[in-house]
């Protein structure tokens, strides 16, 4: 045991070894994903957090640790957010033409996302700056922490909470969806994006492109909205 301790230690000191356990994870959670035949219970995103948190947590690895290694992947969020725009670009005529339902849709699907997540905090009894950590949960995650840090909240739990709902939209969004009759891809893809931001909106894609499109349009866009509607609602109410 002290020998694999000891190869342990020597391994983590490498900035590699954390950016390929978090790639390699990924993949053995993509592999699970298609042998399940794509159940949504079983989103790569959700199996490769899973395994990392069981990893740093058997080796007794610390997050900031971890974080130099994997930090990488990190930087990657931003191209691979830009290029959103692709699906987007092909889509563009059916968005324009939906223009007027996109917007108000997104309004009311930004002030829902606020409105529920302090309303739910409140009634469990939360803090205010859990409540104000809280409140950002369905945007992006740089932009949400951005909100938080602004109104003195805590961006660090904002982080966990947004990871949580882009999964659990992930993975409940699109059967909650076709349970409750919504079959256009349009719409699909703009609940998924407004609601759970890009891991919601890399779900939106592996179904269809119109969905994809829709889906990272409402994500930006969302952020944006938030980003304006959050620090006004906030002072004028609390």
């Amino acid at each position: 045991m002290t020998d694999i301790a000891d190869v342990w230690v020597y391994l983590s000191a490498s900035p590699l070894l954390f950016l390929t356990l978090t790639l390699a994870a990924f993949q053995a959670g993509t592999w699970l994903y298609d042998k399940s035949g794509h159940k949504a219970f079983l989103n790569p995103v959700l199996t490769a957090v899973i395994l990392i948190v069981a990893l740093l947590s058997l080796s007794r690895t610390s997050y900031e640790t971890y974080f130099e290694g994997a930090q990488f992947v990190h930087f990657l969020l931003g191209p691979a957010t830009v290029a959103l725009a692709i699906p987007l670009y092909r889509q563009f005529d059916r968005v324009r033409r939906s223009a007027l339902a996109l917007m108000t849709s997104l309004l009311c699907g930004s002030l829902t996302a606020i409105g529920t997540a302090i309303a739910l905090g409140w009634l469990l009894g939360a803090s205010r700056e859990t409540l104000l950590s809280l409140a950002p949960k369905s945007v992006t995650a740089p932009v949400a922490m951005g909100i938080t840090e602004q109104l003195d909240g805590l961006p660090s739990l904002t982080a966990v909470l947004v990871i949580l709902t882009g999964i659990l939209g992930a993975v409940l969004g699109p059967p909650l969806l076709s349970l409750i009759g919504v079959t256009d891809w349009r719409a699909r893809g703009l609940a998924l994006g407004t609601a759970s931001h890009g891991i919601g909106t890399a779900r939106a894609l592996q179904s269809n492109e119109l969905a994809g499109a829709f889906s990272g349009l409402a994500m930006g866009l969302n952020a944006l909205a938030t980003a304006i509607l959050l620090p006004v609602l906030w002072r004028v109410f609390f």
